[in-house]
């Protein structure tokens, strides 16, 4: 069996080794209309020793946003804000993938702006607050009910998606990677609760996957199923998501997949293994896994290199570590000590807690007094830190006051 250090095959792409960086939402998209900016493209280059990078997700159309200062890839000035992104990447022998999310229902006006509202499967809206504007104090407000997504709307939206695809590749990336998890608008679609459709993208498990499987096939049509991957997140309770039919929902998904995506991307819920089994069993192509059988493995670290060595995983993706270890396989293949990460500089900011991380071996004397020698070892870094930013492990319940999920879509993984 090969292990996490060994080639693999994605696509047309061969990756050096197996371990990716995960896509991490870190909110400095700073550039005129959510523009990708030259801090940004600093970030991905230090990084670019990964397997794959999964680049941030970005949304596919202004009413997609969550959050404040995400990028997006809808316009010619977010394309071309990119391209230094990429080239900088590649300049550096790296390869890097977009990630896609429309947020769906977790979204408010006032953070859209234009007279936008967020959209959704149904009329239900999701559970807790989220921030509208990126200026101080932080003003946060409870989701709304969302408008109803019409059948043109859903041929809309998935249409943005394939144009924003298409802006990827033009940009400069190797590939793109849907958001298919997390409680956005593809579970939103998946979910029992957020749809309560009645027509065909709703009702039946072989309903709640249509828009899923529609929207694969429409982005593999306009840039290649080689070059699409899909990430889903089986058992995500956020945003007071339900699942019914867990099992037969997700597997449906899956065996519904083209087979020559580039890969399928699992981040795995504690307690869900035995569907992560079935799942690797039902998928024939490259599997990637962040994993966390159970709450001690959150979030995912060196532990889990065995899993390739198992034939669980072909590829394994990690986030939280790749944030504060910017050369996180060579640490990983030496067996390194592990840097850790200061949570208060997750979103937003400046360079502090993002691109002043040395890698193993340099002076830390630039870097800020707060996070010098700052040390963890192995799986010891997880959970306090996750618990200490607000994000909940098993249940999706943030701490009062946080933006539900996007501290999880950075931490919990």
């Amino acid at each position: 069996m090969p292990n996490a250090f060994d080639p693999v095959t994605i696509g047309p792409l061969t990756l050096p080794n197996r371990v990716a960086m995960a896509p991490l939402t870190r909110r400095r998209a700073y550039g005129d209309g959510l523009s990708a900016t030259p801090l940004m493209a600093e970030y991905y280059r230090q990084r670019a020793t990964a397997g794959l990078i999964v680049a941030e997700a970005a949304q596919p159309s202004r009413v997609g946003q969550g959050y404040t200062d995400t990028p997006g890839l809808h316009d010619t000035a977010q394309v071309a804000s990119w391209r230094p992104v990429t080239e900088a990447v590649h300049e550096a022998g790296g390869r890097i993938y977009i990630q896609l999310m429309h947020a769906g229902r977790n979204s408010h006006p006032e953070l859209l702006g234009g007279g936008l509202h967020p959209l959704a499967p149904s009329a239900c809206a999701a559970e807790g607050v989220v921030r509208v504007h990126g200026g101080e104090p932080a003003v946060r407000k409870p989701y709304p009910i969302p408008q109803v997504l019409t059948m043109q709307g859903i041929a809309d939206t998935i249409a943005d998606f394939a144009d924003a695809a298409t802006n990827a590749i033009d940009a400069g990336f190797d590939g793109v990677e849907l958001h298919g998890g997390y409680g956005y608008l593809i579970q939103q679609f998946l979910s029992g609760n957020a749809n309560r459709r009645t027509d065909r993208y709703g009702g039946s498990v072989a309903g709640r996957v249509r828009f899923p499987l529609d929207l694969v096939d429409a982005v593999a049509a306009r840039i290649g199923s080689e070059r699409l991957a899909l990430r889903i997140s089986p058992g995500c309770t956020a945003f007071g998501l339900d699942e019914p039919d867990l099992h037969k929902l997700y597997l449906t998904l899956v065996n519904g997949l083209p087979r020559d995506l580039a890969y399928l991307h699992v981040f795995e819920f504690p307690g869900h293994r035995d569907l992560t089994v079935k799942l690797r069993e039902h998928w024939a192509g490259v599997f990637m896994l962040n994993p966390h059988e159970t709450h001690h493995d959150w979030p995912a670290g060196p532990r889990q290199l065995r899993l390739v060595d198992d034939g669980l995983a072909d590829i394994l993706s990690f986030g939280t570590l790749f944030i504060s270890n910017p050369d996180l396989v060579h640490r990983l293949r030496l067996g390194a000590p592990l840097a850790e990460a200061d949570e208060t500089t997750f979103y937003r900011g400046d360079r502090r807690g993002y691109t002043d991380f040395p890698a193993w071996g340099k002076s830390s004397r630039d870097r800020c007094p707060a996070q010098r020698d700052r040390v963890v070892t192995g799986a010891s870094s997880r959970i306090s830190r996750a618990n200490a930013a607000g994000s909940t492990l098993p249940t999706g319940r943030p701490r009062a006051g946080v933006e539900p999920c996007c501290p999880r879509s950075l931490l919990a993984q």
